[in-house]
């Protein structure tokens, strides 16, 4: 891989190192839980990708088959039926990766090493050499139960949301990413719908489609100009080693009781993320939450944030381009729809439901111009961008799904009006850049998009250019 450059220099303000913290009195140790508790609460909205579906829908907590409050302006003419969903899912609450489960086991390994003297003076970190490590390599990424659920729900929601198209024998086509967790995922998700709707293929099939659900891996310019070029990724690089990071970095060895210069921006992430991966996957506060605040939270989820900006979202063209062939494919099913509606013929494909990964849906969504700030997000502007539109945890977590609802509509003053579309993001209406409004008629959605469906040609956007290209400014 090339090696990244400085992305500009910033200076790293030195900070003196912080005393190690005073053993807890006997009554806060018996407060800890709540302090634990209270802890991971506030960190929980900053978790990035890593983020449980709950945040986004909190009635979800109460009820999880809860379809909360209906959103203003929502609601379509009573005339209008659905003929068709379009879903692309991302997969529901996964285990960590083994690069991840890895990381933490060498972080843990260094505080099993402290002398058991160190122990009173750093009462956190004895709290982490005494949990124990219970992450193997073998989970690799899959799915946890918790993810099975959050799939079986969502699907009982949208059935709920959307009767008539999920009525008894109802034709469901069910496709996945090779990824052992999409193929779970779309498995759970036909569990939650119960025996009533029949696939395309036998009975708990799930299509195999990586040219739409990872169109990433099969792009090569994104692959070699962005997937494995460091270069690209100059400005996360630049913040890991700025002085925000350099801060949280600082307290959190102080609380560990290691040297400064054992810890590094990856180490302290894995812990924040362990704090996250518990929450999701256990529903529980771990005790790595303790060395965060609300405010290092922030800055760990800018980290994410710009990772996702530069490598899936607007940072390169390149990265939502690639999704047009995704994007196209949707509007080619709709079409298809609006065809058979128009010769009085059954829907042949009134459910189309796709899972991938939030890489499948952020592309998408920033080709369609969503989430979009005004300013690039960058290494050195994290106080402007605090109310930026571009964060992950909001537009991608655990379980995200982009829904396309195809309406037929009768009494209608034009012709144009006859047939209508809904987007809902995470089961909430989206507003359409064109009219600013939650449904729009199916022409007009085609033609704000004309560009992206005529003009975006799979093969030619992802051809690797005939001169090596090497300054990202170009890309």
């Amino acid at each position: 891989r090339r090696s990244a450059p400085s992305c500009g220099s910033r200076a790293v303000t030195a900070m003196a190192p912080r005393r190690p913290a005073a053993a807890l009195p006997s009554a806060a140790l018996l407060l800890l839980p709540l302090l634990l508790a209270v802890a991971s609460a506030g960190l929980s909205g900053y978790f990035g990708t890593k983020s449980r579906y709950e945040e986004v829908n909190p009635h979800l907590v109460r009820d999880p088959l809860s379809l909360g409050p209906v959103a203003a302006g929502s609601r379509l003419p009573a005339a209008c039926a659905p003929l068709q969903l379009r879903a692309v899912l991302r997969h529901g609450t996964r285990y960590p990766t083994t690069g991840q489960i890895r990381r933490l086991g060498e972080l843990h390994a260094r505080l099993l090493r402290r002398p058991a003297a160190a122990a009173a003076a750093c009462p956190a970190a004895a709290d982490l050499a005494a949990w124990r490590m219970w992450y193997e390599e073998s989970l690799d990424g899959r799915l946890a139960p918790q993810g099975r659920r959050d799939m079986e729900y969502l699907a009982r929601r949208l059935a709920a949301r959307f009767p008539a198209l999920f009525a008894a024998r109802r034709r469901l086509v069910l496709a996945s990413s090779s990824k052992h967790r999409c193929l779970q995922s779309g498995a759970a998700f036909r569990r939650g719908l119960g025996p009533s709707l029949s696939l395309d293929s036998d009975e708990e099939e799930v299509e195999v489609n990586d040219s739409l659900m990872r169109f990433f891996d099969h792009c090569a310019k994104f692959v070699a100009l962005v997937e494995e070029n460091d270069t690209a990724m100059c400005q996360v690089n630049t913040f890991k080693e700025g002085p925000e990071m350099r801060k949280v970095l600082e307290k959190v060895a102080s609380a560990l009781c290691l040297p400064v210069e054992e810890m590094n921006a990856d180490l302290v992430q894995v812990a924040f993320l362990t704090c996250s991966y518990e929450l999701a996957i256990k529903n529980v506060t771990s005790p790595w939450c303790s060395l965060f605040s609300e405010e290092d939270a922030k800055v760990l989820e800018y980290l994410n944030d710009l990772k996702q900006y530069w490598k899936r979202g607007y940072g390169y063209d390149i990265n939502s381009r690639s999704s047009c062939i995704l994007f196209q494919d949707i509007f080619q099913h709709l079409d298809k729809a609006v065809e058979e509606s128009k010769s009085s013929k059954p829907i042949s494909s009134p459910l189309i439901i796709q899972v991938g990964h939030a890489e499948t849906l952020q592309p998408l969504l920033a080709l369609m111009g969503f989430f979009k700030d005004d300013e690039p997000l960058k290494a050195n502007n994290y106080i402007r961008q605090t109310h930026r539109k571009f964060r992950s945890g909001r537009i991608v977590p655990y379980a995200a799904n982009l829904v396309f609802v195809l309406y037929h509509c009768d009494q209608v003053k034009t012709s144009k009006e006859e047939y209508q579309v809904q987007m809902l993001l995470n089961e909430k209406p989206m507003l359409f850049h064109h009219s600013n409004e939650t449904t729009s008629t199916y022409a007009d959605l085609k033609d704000y998009y004309k560009d992206i469906l005529e003009n975006c040609h799979f093969k030619e956007e992802c051809e690797l250019p005939k001169v090596n290209i090497t300054a990202i400014d170009e890309l």
